[in-house]
């Protein structure tokens, strides 16, 4: 019988405590960057937290060292619940004290927005009223909370089929023959410490590609980090208001462009989501439908715009509809994968042929969402998919009723009956909708405004907020019981529903 591998010493501590000195060794990042840029307030105050935290931390694994290993399902998921909903209480410590002119709630909130990778920018209307050092700090938070998701949808999302697993077939990297009761009995402080092994160095080797890039496009190095850490976490945080302020031109945004695949499909980075042999990303539909979209979606402004505007001059107007038509392309992503970021030619692509493209489609565009198991928000393309087979296969079923389809059972990454758990999920994700924007428009918030609010929160794509509705939306005005409100929506749609309801599931808790 084969031995079973035992964590490490740190893999054995509570995932949140681990969580937590992560996050205070992160600190000293945006205190060094302070130093550097001659702002001692702000170096003091991301110090001496990051200091506070780290020895609270290790004051808590000397007293709960000799313990046996505490990991389990429920205790799993349930770090993974406070790192989204505690944990920004305390990352907020640094930036209300730097800051100093803002309420600790909007201190919070913009935590909660950043780890859940939402960047839903409390700030975003003024972003000279934050030092480069805050800038720094929410990106970094966005980042972090993209890596952790990565991480947890092998280590914990996986082995308990949640988070988009439940439709794909099962595995762990490297494990992909293993059912998921071999799964589950594997050690959970093992998964964790090999899904670390496996995906730390390639998140941070991407990261650190995309920086190098867009300092050679002509981007500052601030702006440049910023932008390649928000890409990879899909939280649209920029130090700039967006890619209008930036300085790398199109030539930025084509480098952002392309490392946004990472988001459709988990299949970019890793193999837990299919079959072992079976990970060809050209036969995967996730990655076929983005690319479908980003193509076809543009192609249709364009085609509109472009007789709207041909009557006018088409010989004037060839220039500019080829800028709106990149403009289309790079912002139809953007959102697909629930970043957020416009690009520079996306207002051009909206006046050129004088007719305005409706916020509708962006919210579309988020609520569809990008890959299973990504740093991407929304219901996920696999979902989609799994309901656009079942619903093709229903109509098939009306003009042969008699007929046998395999259609699903094709495809290596779906589930026998991945339809009707996407639906599941699709049903739970419209009521959680229908709950808050109803909650927001109770506590006062014009209907509208809720609507965009509870898409935007719920898909974890913040930017939303300022481009989806007819004008821009200022969180800073809302009162303390919606910002609440939003900031359960960003950690329920981050989290997703169904972990939601997993937490109450008997069996987690007898496990």
């Amino acid at each position: 019988m084969r031995r079973q591998e035992t964590p490490g010493l740190l893999m054995r501590l509570p995932l949140f405590l681990l969580i937590w000195g992560v996050m205070s060794l992160a600190m000293y990042i945006p205190a060094s960057h302070a130093v550097v840029m001659d702002d001692h307030p702000a170096s003091r105050a991301f110090f001496y937290t990051g200091t506070l935290g780290l020895i609270t931390v290790t004051l808590i694994a000397l007293a709960i060292g000799g313990r046996p290993s505490t990991h389990g399902p429920i205790s799993l998921l349930l770090s993974l619940l406070a790192t989204f909903a505690v944990l920004p209480a305390f990352l907020a410590l640094p930036f209300h004290d730097t800051l100093k002119t803002t309420s600790f709630l909007n201190s919070y909130f913009d935590m909660v927005s950043a780890i859940t990778t939402t960047g839903a920018d409390m700030f975003r209307n003024e972003p000279g009223r934050l030092v480069s050092s805050l800038h720094l700090w929410r990106a970094e938070v966005g980042w972090l909370g993209g890596l952790l998701m990565w991480v947890a949808a092998s280590a914990i999302l996986a082995p308990l089929s949640l988070g988009g697993f439940e439709v794909t077939a099962q595995g762990e990297p490297g494990q992909g023959t293993l059912n998921r009761r071999d799964i589950l009995r594997a050690d959970p402080g093992r998964r964790l410490e090999r899904a670390v092994v496996a995906l730390v160095p390639i998140y941070v080797g991407l990261t650190a590609a995309v920086w190098v890039l867009l300092l050679m496009a002509g981007e500052d190095s601030l702006v440049a980090l910023c932008h390649a850490m928000s890409v990879m976490a899909t939280s649209g945080i920029s130090p700039v208001g967006g890619l209008q302020g930036a300085h790398a031109g199109v030539v930025g945004e084509i480098i952002l462009f392309l490392f946004m695949f990472f988001a459709l499909s988990r299949l970019t980075f890793s193999s837990d989501t299919v079959l072992r042999g079976h990970g060809q990303l050209d036969r995967d539909p996730e990655f076929r439908i983005g690319i479908l979209l980003v193509v076809i979606l543009p192609l249709l402004l364009f085609l509109r715009h472009w007789l709207a505007a041909y009557e006018i001059d088409a010989a004037e107007n060839t220039a500019s509809a080829l800028a709106s038509f990149w403009g289309a392309m790079f912002t139809v992503m953007s959102y697909l994968t629930t970043t957020g970021f416009e690009s520079a030619d996306w207002a051009g692509a909206q006046q050129w042929s004088g007719l305005g493209t409706s916020g509708l489609i962006l919210m579309g565009l988020a609520l569809m969402g990008g890959g299973v198991a990504t740093t991407a928000g929304g219901v996920k393309l696999l979902r989609v998919y799994a309901l656009y087979l079942n619903g093709l296969r229903e109509m098939q079923r009306l003009v042969h009723p008699s007929s046998v389809s395999g259609a699903m059972g094709g495809n290596k990454r779906i589930q026998k009956d991945g339809a009707f758990i996407a639906w599941v999920f699709f049903m739970l994700f419209a009521l959680s909708f229908s709950v808050i924007q109803v909650v927001l428009a109770g506590l006062g918030v014009p209907f509208d405004q809720a609507l965009v609010l509870s898409i935007a929160t719920l898909s974890t794509t913040g930017p939303l907020i300022q481009s989806a509705a007819e004008s821009p939306i200022h969180l800073a005005e809302l009162g303390d019981a919606a910002k609440g409100v939003l900031c359960a929506a960003m950690i329920l749609g981050r989290l997703e529903t169904l972990a939601i309801v997993a937490l109450f599931t008997p069996d987690l808790w007898r496990r």
